[in-house]
């Protein structure tokens, strides 16, 4: 196409401006990242798990798109109405050459949205059982070294040192600096529990002082809550003042209200201790001393018995009964020997009487054919020149057949 002056205009096809375009915003470095707050409207969970919704506020609305690998790691799941922070870079969506918002983190925004959150996070993790209080460890009574997990320039850490130095200054601590709010600070907290589970502490404190509930809210976070009930090593929540409750605080084996709560919880007093510890002393002794009593008695009485006092004549007394009990023995067994001797010689004499081969003795025999054993009771059983055989008493004849006479 001519302009009016003669120079040519460059033609463009719709892709090619809307790649432009495209270019345009993904490289423009406010657009990539960027942070959006809003209020979410047309949510809708794909069922292939990615999120399709609209971020919008009193004047404008932008189409947004959180896509499944992102959307795993939300601590809450998006509403309608909800108040949110998005985090992630403007593009064009080639296929409607639409301008949307391809977000890669979102945390709710506003303390209704985050009181919606907490109770989503904390009802869904009640129900895997991370709160169950039988999985919870015990706290050891007098630890040698205490892990805590915490700001290192807040007033948590100086508390904690303070009580412990004060209750018992022979505990060590190892400290894992951490953030405890703003962007980051989740991914610190675990990371610092990770830490203090590869060492050799007894005991963790994870916490901080008080503050908004925006403040606490890394506290709220489900990769931390995973990480502190994972832990090998129990742990103490000590997070802001008495009537805060974090998600943490739940899944803790134990909660203190405050930091300096958490570390008289852990460290016993040395004074109260070294009393304990004289009072099982004292009742040891006590007790080692009258069970010591009671054998002595015990002694003393044995040795009045007539059985120690004579001890040979009570051994005589033991082999003469072992004597008479064989003897005893030897005689039942005689007897039973010859019971049983009559016994088989009857039962033999019954066998002889019913045996076919008395009826032998007297001079009878028992004939049958050679070939099928068939016993001979009549004649017409035979034919002359037919093989048979004679069974006897003292062995057998094999015969044949003469002749066959029948009685006259």
């Amino acid at each position: 196409m001519l302009r009016n002056n003669g120079v040519t205009d460059r033609i463009w096809s719709v892709t090619q401006v809307t790649n432009y375009l495209k270019e345009l915003l993904e490289t423009d470095p406010n657009l990539s990242p960027v942070m959006l707050k809003g209020e979410i409207s047309n949510f809708h969970h794909h069922s292939s798990g990615h999120m399709y919704f609209t971020i919008k506020d009193e004047k404008t609305q932008l189409s947004a798109v959180m896509f499944k690998g992102y959307n795993q790691s939300l601590d809450f799941i998006p509403e309608d109405g909800m108040s949110v922070i998005a985090e992630g870079k403007i593009s064009i969506y080639p296929a409607r050459g639409q301008y949307q918002i391809y977000v890669h983190r979102m945390q709710p925004d506003g303390i209704g949205s985050l009181h919606l959150a907490y109770e989503q996070l904390k009802e869904r993790l009640e129900k895997e059982g991370l709160f169950r209080a039988e999985l919870k460890q015990a706290i050891p009574k007098i630890p040698a070294k205490v892990g805590v997990v915490t700001s290192p320039t807040g007033a948590a850490i100086r508390d904690i040192i303070s009580v412990i130095k004060r209750r018992f200054s022979n505990v060590s601590l190892l400290i894992a600096p951490s953030q405890v709010q703003g962007v980051g600070a989740e991914e610190t907290l675990v990371r610092g529990l990770e830490l203090l589970n590869q060492s050799d502490v007894d005991v963790i404190i994870i916490g901080r002082g008080g503050g908004s509930i925006e403040d606490l809210w890394a506290f709220n976070k489900e990769k931390l809550a995973r990480a502190i009930f994972n832990s090998r090593i129990p742990i103490i929540s000590a997070v802001g003042h008495e009537t805060d409750f974090t998600i943490a605080d739940f899944v803790a084996d134990l909660r203190a209200p405050t930091p300096s709560a958490a570390a008289e919880l852990v460290v016993s007093n040395r004074e109260e201790i070294v009393k304990y510890l004289a009072r099982l002393y004292n009742n040891l002794n006590s007790a080692m001393d009258n069970r010591i009593n009671r054998l002595n008695d015990r002694l003393l009485s044995l040795k009045e018995r007539r059985a120690l006092r004579l001890p040979e004549e009570k051994i005589t007394e033991y082999m003469q009964q072992v004597d008479e009990l064989s003897m005893k023995l030897e005689k039942e067994i005689c007897d039973n020997l010859t019971k049983k001797q009559e016994e088989l010689e009857r039962v033999v004499g019954q066998l002889n009487s019913l045996s076919p081969l008395s009826t032998f003795a007297r001079g009878y025999s028992l004939a049958r054919k050679l070939d099928s054993k068939e016993e001979i009771k009549s004649i017409a059983q035979l034919e002359e020149g037919e093989m048979i055989e004679v069974i006897l008493k003292d062995g057998a004849l094999d015969c044949k057949v003469e002749s066959v006479t029948g009685e006259k």
